[in-house]
Order: structure tokens, then sequence, then C-alpha cells
């Protein structure tokens, strides 16, 4: 379902006015919650700084080797995030991404670019416009889609989640549904192009909606330290404000694999490493030195700014993802913010199929069901600007090009 609000400004006075009445102490909690993350973001920066690694990376023949250490797990649940190597063998990738140039290129993919309808979700932020392609259905995403390989993964970081808690079952990680999401194509040189630090999976309603009230339940009660980040309770029930570029699916974690080399300045992904960040964010919202109708900037229907002016402190621990080859994957939590360098000062394209990590549940069914003809029919999917450009695409792909596990993953019924 989705969330309807007809004033903005009095709902967010009122949401204010009942989180704060909840947790009289307010302040004294969020200074506890503050001094934290200084602390985190700070030990995170020096890791950087000396050149260690800040995000955790796991081999995807340990994942296959079921040699993933608890260690590792753990290090991905704080971190939030993981980078998974290796997961498509290089030369296939490689073929993948001359197939989308051609694909792009043999459909005049660049000048349909100049018509497109306009992506509001990231109008707010201060760079905002990377080099994503509106495109959904070539072949090369729907084969990495359904891919054995890839869906291995996915099952392996759903597993990661608490699917049951408050004595309900809330999703089957085994089984993943396609989430189709867009390209992107950044030619080196590119400046400005980036997109500056931000949470997908919901702005405002994280304060105004009752069941993202219960995902942060912990944290709206003062009870900070039970909040687990990985907890799948209540998830899968949130309602977003209804917008053409907001993810209504619920996604364990987002993600994107490498179709090119790319790493630091590279105009590639940023993350804060920070898997309870979320923790300071919505806290911070609620300190006497933001507006009483606002929210530190976050916007319907739109990207959740992380702004320098509101969330300072985790600004030290934003990092660049490791050096990333053809066929490796990165994944991030659903809460994480991540931005996007703004220059590309690489040699060559930094190419990357978003292609996220999300279980069965019933609210991922039922987008499924309003996908599924977007696929059928080379249609931009429910979540994204109607361009609408691979209808009459030459090369497209069809449901001739599914295996009977992309069929399953993509809805189809028979």
């Amino acid at each position: 379902m989705a969330l309807h609000i007809d004033d903005l400004p009095a709902a967010i006075r009122r949401a204010k006015q009942e989180l704060r009445e909840r947790l009289p102490n307010y302040q004294a909690v969020f200074a506890e919650v503050e001094s934290a993350m200084q602390e985190e973001a700070h030990r995170i920066a020096q890791l950087r700084d000396r050149g260690e690694p800040v995000i955790p990376e796991i081999a995807f023949a340990d994942i296959v080797g079921n040699r993933v250490s608890a260690e590792q797990i753990a290090l991905v649940k704080a971190r939030g995030a993981c980078v998974i190597r290796k997961v498509f063998d290089r030369s296939l990738v490689a073929q993948w991404d001359n197939d989308i140039a051609d694909y792009v290129e043999r459909n005049d993919l660049d000048r349909k670019l100049l018509h497109r309808a306009e992506d509001k979700y990231f109008g707010q932020l201060a760079s905002s416009k990377p080099q994503i392609y509106g495109v959904y259905w070539s072949k090369p995403q729907v084969l990495a889609r359904q891919s054995p390989e890839l869906t291995q993964a996915r099952v392996f970081l759903n597993r990661l989640w608490r699917t049951e808690s408050e004595g309900r079952v809330h999703f089957d990680p085994n089984h993943v549904p396609v989430y189709a999401d867009r390209l992107r194509r950044r030619p080196p040189g590119s400046e400005s192009l980036g997109l500056s630090a931000h949470c997908d999976g919901g702005s405002v309603e994280r304060w105004i909606e009752a069941n993202f009230r219960k995902v942060y339940r912990h944290v709206f009660s003062g009870n900070w330290r039970d909040y687990d980040a990985f907890d799948a309770a209540w998830r899968t029930e949130v309602e977003e404000i209804p917008s053409p570029a907001v993810c209504s699916m619920f996604r364990t974690f987002q993600g994107w694999t490498a179709l090119t080399q790319q790493g630091p300045g590279d105009g590639t992904l940023q993350l804060v490493p920070i898997a309870n960040a979320m923790v300071y964010i919505l806290l911070r919202a609620l300190q006497d030195d933001v507006a009483d109708d606002d929210l530190c900037g976050a916007m319907p229907g739109r990207a959740l700014s992380i702004k320098p002016e509101y969330h300072a402190p985790l600004f030290h621990a934003l990092s660049s993802i490791p050096l990333m080859q053809p066929g490796d994957t990165v994944f991030w939590h659903s809460d994480v913010i991540h931005a996007v360098e703004d220059a590309h000062r690489g040699k060559g394209y930094s190419n990357v199929m978003y292609i996220a990590s999300a279980p069965f549940c019933a609210k991922n069914d039922a987008y499924l069901a309003r996908q599924l003809p977007s696929f059928l029919e080379g249609r931009s999917p429910p979540d994204f600007p109607t361009d609408h450009f691979e209808v009459d695409f030459t090369g497209r792909a069809t449901v001739d090009d599914l295996t009977p596990l992309g069929r399953a993953q993509i809805g189809m019924k028979t």
C-alpha cells in the first residue's frame, strides 16, 4: 500500500511532537548516539587513511564452498556492506559490456535521452545527474539477474537478516525476485555527475509512517543499542509515499555488478560503512535546532539527503569502495548512506548494472505483478520515470531468454 499525506508540514510537526513525548530525554539519548558515531566514524577514517580496507570483501568461491567465517559475517553486518569478488567470469562480463554498448548504440538511445522524463528523485541533492541510463531489459541485464551465481550471492546476503522475530516470519530468504533497475555508463573525464550523500528506501516516512516507526522502535524508545539493522521486523510492511522514482520493493541490500574495472577516482561508489548510522539520522531530526516542520531537509518522494550541516560526524567515514574488476559485485544495506564521486578521472568507462538483493514476501510479490507487464512490453518498470525507451528496441530480452529460474524470479506463474 501507499502512504498519502495531505498536509506534510503538519504531519511532520505532529510526528516530532509524538516522538519527543515518547522520548522526553531525546537530547541526552542523541548525545550518546553522537559520541558513539563520532568514535566509529573516526575509527573507520583512520583505517581508510592508512590504506586498510573498510568495506569487507568476500570471495564468491567462499560463498559457494560455505567457507565465509563468522568474523567476516559480523564485519559485514557492522559495516552494512560488502564486496563479493569474482561472481562472474571476466570474459563473460566483457562480452556483456560490449553487448550493452551495441544495444544502446543500435537503438540510438543517446538521442532519445534528450527527451527523457524528468527524474526528480535526486533533484534535491547537490550533485544529482549521474550518467544512468533508463535501460532495464537488455539481454545482459536479464541474464545476470537470473544467473545461478548472482542468485546464490543474493541468497547468502538475504540470510544475513533475522527473518523471524517478534513472533513472525518476515520473508523467505531463499527465493530472490527480480527488481529491474538501470545501467550506469560513465565515460572518463566526466565531471560533476555524481550523487551527494543520501539513503534510499524512505525519506520522511521513516518518522511519520506507523510501520517505519516499528522498524525503528528501539531507536525511538531510547534503547538505541538494541536496534538491529538486520532485524526484518516490519520492514516488509512499511508504506512509502507514491513517487515515480522511489523503490517500492523491500531490498535487503542495494547493489551493482561491475562491467568494467573501476576504483577510487573513477567516479564510483562511496559509502558510510556504518550499518546503524540511521540511528543518528533519525534522532538528529528531533533535536531543537531543527524546525518543527523539518526533518533535516527530508523531502517526500525523494532520496533522503544526508547533509554536512546536520550529519557532519558521519561524513568522516565516507569512503570510496575498493578497486573493482569486471564480474565483482558490491552490496550495501538498504539504510546505508551512499554517494557517487563527482569526477571520473580514470581512463576507461565506469560501467555497472544495478542489481539489488531482495527476498520473497507479500510486498515484493505485489510489485512483481506490477512489473511483469513492463518486461513483456519493454516499458520502464513501475518505480521509474516513464520513458519506455525499450518498447521498440531491437535485441531486447523476451520471455524466450528466461530460464525456469528467471521465469520464477520475474513472477511468471507458469
